[in-house]
């Protein structure tokens, strides 16, 4: 379900398995649809469209979670085969189950409360949070954000309530959480079979720019305590969720020790970089995962890794100069055959070699050729 990049490079990983791919569209030019076997045009919370892409396939797996639940629970009750299953996609799809959820299980997540009552008891309820702070709470969607979208950093507690309001006045629930005072963010990446085999890769250290990822260095400047923290703390995590696939957790590193941020029950994009860098990508191991076949290795290829996105700054008709991006021998550019526009991500170019300085560098460089602007600042350092 889902026809973007993400399922673009699962279908790529598919053939080499001899497994036909079918995706369920939106649009006729959709990022997969160029790769995938066979497409089915429509939109992911439409009955009809789930029950033909059910009617074509052993298994539905997912390109992301903006999917209606309650139809794809009606779907695996009538026999369908769904991978991750609606009840694990349940904490990627909604904010507000997952913090409860987490809470309970005794994982470590920001402090916050959720906004789901009276106008009146919303702005009680969200005042009494903040004076508690000391700050103004980030607010959130429950539902339908990514990338940033549906996520407010207060500058004020004014500002934070008028998000909120507007949201709940849209219907939505809302997750004010406390400010994090963090010193780097990281993702930890899991496999795990329905029957509970299950593998991780390197932990690595992420870069956000306006909430969406630029770049992801491996091993990064993670020290040895953290990373089996991390690793930990996604195996937990895989387990509590009930996870069949691969699954993203995305993370906090603070002073007091690691926070879950959000989790993706899906390939993610912290993982592009497993292609060239581990001995089996997400992908591969997401469909052997979903397809219930033994996992494979996921050792590091390379001592240093890097991958930076490339996003348009202008609009375009998706053409880039592929000359320049792959001077650099090392570079291996990932393009999505998407037509280029101001800040839509396009494609990765991930970099492998023995020097962590030096493999960022090249990759920053190849991105840049492929039109994508370099920020002033990633992973707290001065560009």
């Amino acid at each position: 379900m889902g026809a973007g990049q993400l399922a673009r490079m699962l279908a790529e990983a598919a053939s080499a398995l001899g497994v036909w791919t079918t995706v369920l569209a939106e649009r006729g030019d959709d990022a997969a649809t160029g790769v995938a076997c066979e497409v089915i045009l429509g939109s992911p919370t439409d009955a009809s469209a789930i029950a033909a892409l059910a009617g074509l396939c052993d298994v539905i797996t997912f390109d992301h979670e903006l999917v209606d639940l309650d139809v794809l629970r009606g779907m695996q009750q009538g026999g369908a085969v769904v991978r991750p299953s609606p009840d694990t996609l349940e904490f990627a799809v909604d904010k507000s189950f997952q913090r409860a959820a987490f809470s309970a299980a005794g994982l470590p997540i920001p402090d916050h409360v959720v906004l789901g009552g009276s106008e009146a008891e919303d702005i009680r309820r969200l005042r009494a949070f903040a004076g508690g702070l000391g700050a103004p709470p980030v607010v959130k969607l429950a539902r339908g954000g990514y990338d940033g979208r549906g996520v407010c950093v207060a500058g004020s507690l004014e500002e934070a309530e008028s998000a909120s309001l507007a949201w709940r006045r849209g219907g939505s629930v809302v997750v004010a959480e406390a400010p994090v005072a963090m010193r780097r963010e990281l993702a930890a990446l899991v496999a795990r079979r329905p029957d509970g085999e299950t593998v991780t890769w390197q932990v690595v250290e992420t870069a956000q720019v306006d909430g969406v990822c630029r770049e992801v260095l491996v091993p990064g400047s993670l020290d040895a305590a953290t990373e089996a923290e991390a690793e930990a703390l996604a195996h937990r995590v895989a387990d509590v969720v009930g996870l069949a696939g691969v699954l993203a957790v995305e993370l906090f590193d603070t002073a007091e020790g690691l926070l879950i941020n959000e989790v993706a029950a899906r390939p993610h994009n912290s993982g592009h970089w497993t292609i060239e860098g581990s001995v089996t990508s997400q992908f591969e191991n997401h469909l052997r995962a979903v397809l219930d076949l033994p996992l494979g290795a996921t050792d590091l290829a390379a001592p240093a890794t890097a991958t930076v996105n490339v996003f348009g700054s202008e609009p375009g008709d998706g053409r880039f100069d592929l000359a320049a991006a792959l001077a650099n021998a090392d570079a291996k550019v990932h393009l999505y055959g998407k037509v280029a526009r101001p800040g839509r991500k396009l494609g990765h170019v991930t970099v492998c070699g023995t020097d962590p300085a030096t493999v960022r560098e090249d990759a920053w460089q190849a991105a840049v050729a492929l039109g994508t602007s370099r920020p002033e600042q990633t992973m707290g350092e001065p560009r």
